[in-house]
């Protein structure tokens, strides 16, 4: 007699697509999410914003678009949304500005591109991948991006753009813990998208405003290639979302690819090792997203939840939140 097989879940969700069939996986943050401290109206809201996201990427896709298109679109939409970490929505430093980062990495060639501590730019992600597409450089931060996107003609605000009530407010609860000793801040939140398009050409791109009350010019993973953003088509595109200081000694995105690539994992079986048995232990906090060109996708995290949704060939937003 055959023995009953236990099935566990890891919070991994994964889906399979042929190569032609075009998909798009996005995250807007991972972190202490519950339904206890949500409300009905703020979760309306979150979903709408992913919503939007995909099906402003899907569009991209679904004229027979770019992966790289279709990321770009798709976290433009959540750097221009409040709610989100990134863009509009950034968290304050501890000198009390908006500081952004954000990556974009093409799939088929290995191009890449990113900029970190930006204050001006209005979509970072944009400035990412100019800086991949218009310059021999991979990475470009501070004053000298910022001149870099000026000079390409991309949107500049003024830093006063970025501010918002909310994440203000967050910053000066962060002093007043900070000043009574308490524990390190953990209030961090990512956006980001992979894609595959009808060539199978992979695509990734993350964006962030990083940490709350951040230190002294601290960059995170979201624009290190290899931690926070990771695409060949050979393996898979990889977003990550968390604790970057712990994203970036594990080489979390390109240690998930070189699973897939060099042992022959799924990017359920890879996403989970890195996440639940490599960071986990370490009290790395966080989760990503993972894409392969046949559209098999996971979305992997060790918090109480992420913000997360996928989009496929029959332009279906499905967006989750919780564990």
């Amino acid at each position: 007699m055959r023995k009953p097989i236990l099935l566990i879940a890891t919070f991994v969700f994964a889906f399979s697509l042929s190569a032609q069939k075009a998909m798009l996986v996005i995250h807007g943050g991972a972190g202490t999410i519950t339904r206890a401290s949500m409300t009905a109206e703020a979760e309306a809201q979150y979903r709408a914003g992913l919503e939007e996201a995909l099906h402003k990427g899907h569009a991209v896709l679904a004229k027979g678009g770019s992966s790289l298109d279709a990321v770009e679109a798709a976290i433009r939409v959540l750097e221009d949304n409040p709610l989100f970490n990134a863009g509009k929505g950034a968290v304050f430093t501890h000198e009390g500005r908006n500081e952004l980062d954000a990556s974009i990495m093409d799939g088929r060639t290995k191009g890449a591109g990113s900029v970190a501590g930006v204050t001006i730019i209005r979509n970072p992600i944009t400035a990412a991948r100019a800086v991949m597409e218009k310059s021999p450089h991979v990475m470009m931060v501070g004053r000298g991006a910022e001149l870099f996107a000026t000079k390409m003609g991309l949107e500049i605000v003024d830093p006063s753009y970025f501010w918002t009530e909310r994440r203000w407010k967050s910053l000066q609860q962060e002093l007043l813990k900070e000043q009574a000793s308490a524990n390190p801040d953990k209030k961090f939140g990512t956006v980001g998208a992979v894609a595959v398009d009808s060539k199978g050409n992979l695509a990734a791109g993350t964006s962030t405003g990083g940490m709350t009350n951040k230190q002294f010019g601290r960059v995170g993973d979201a624009p290190i290639i290899g931690a926070g953003t990771y695409a060949e088509n050979e393996s898979c595109a990889v977003s990550a979302t968390g604790h970057g200081e712990y994203f970036i000694r594990w080489t979390v995105a390109h240690d998930i690819a070189a699973l897939v690539k060099y042992r022959g994992m799924s990017v359920a079986e890879a996403s989970n090792e890195v996440i639940h048995k490599k960071l986990a232990p370490v009290k790395g906090e966080g989760g990503v997203i993972v894409l392969d060109a046949k559209g098999n996708f996971a979305m992997t995290f060790n918090s109480e939840g992420m913000y997360r949704g996928w989009i496929g060939a029959d332009g279906v937003a499905r967006v989750e939140i919780y564990k």
